[in-house]
């Protein structure tokens, strides 16, 4: 696969790899966008989405995985950790956040190269990505911050339960998600039949984005089957 048009973003807070990295990758086709923090990182992705992101673990601001969850918020790319820790703790906690490949410094460009087309071409038959920020009349949720504020800019609180039903509705925005679903991707697998924890979550997550909780236009039910968002 030819990496013309690809587009790499690089996140390390050492300068001298950063530009390393954009030198030899530009010399062979790809468009390089370089961050030096976390922060910087979900910041460019979600105004140009990258093909393919190249991440340090080390980082100034947030942990690289923190960073691999919040792009995961919303988005599919290929991640490869690009890191000095040799530690088998942060690799498994990198690759359990989403990290797609691992590569440990001192690295070969040869061997970066090979793991970029690599990731490249996995991720070419999967779905185009939604969006990093959804908008609607009311509210916008923001997948990469994990955050939802009104329209008036005012800030949501919600829970990190009530987070995780909303952020799994709305990466399926329009699509029905079924009851077995979100009780095991937000409380686990042995929750499965617990459907009552579900209306409990969701009558509390109406009442605090619906305009009128009682006629919801945003979270809906789909008797017996599961949720919906139309946003």
């Amino acid at each position: 696969m030819s990496a013309q048009g690809t587009r790499v973003l690089v996140v390390d807070d050492d300068p001298q790899i950063l530009r390393a990295l954009r030198i030899n990758l530009t010399a062979h086709g790809y468009t390089v966008v370089v961050a030096a923090d976390g922060s910087a990182a979900l910041r460019a992705a979600a105004d140009h989405p990258p093909d393919v992101v190249v991440l340090d673990l080390g980082l100034p601001d947030l942990d690289g995985a923190e960073v691999i969850e919040g792009l995961r918020g919303w988005s599919g790319v290929p991640v490869i950790v690009l890191s000095a820790r040799t530690d088998s703790a942060d690799k498994v906690r990198a690759l359990d956040a989403g990290a797609d490949d691992y590569v440990t410094k001192p690295f070969g460009m040869a061997e970066l190269l090979a793991r970029l087309r690599a990731a490249v071409r996995r991720a070419a038959s999967t779905a185009v990505d939604g969006e990093a920020v959804v908008t609607t009349p009311d509210f916008t949720v923001d997948l990469a911050a994990k955050t939802v504020a009104r329209t008036d800019g005012e800030q949501v609180h919600l829970t990190p339960t009530e987070w995780g039903i909303l952020e799994l509705l709305v990466r399926h925005r329009g699509r029905l998600v079924e009851q077995k679903r979100v009780l095991r991707e937000v409380w686990g697998p042995q929750y499965r039949t617990e459907s009552h924890y579900l209306r409990v979550y969701l009558a509390q997550l109406r009442r605090k984005l619906e305009p009128v909780p009682s006629r919801p236009r945003y979270l809906i039910t789909e008797a017996g089957m599961g949720y919906r968002f139309e946003g």
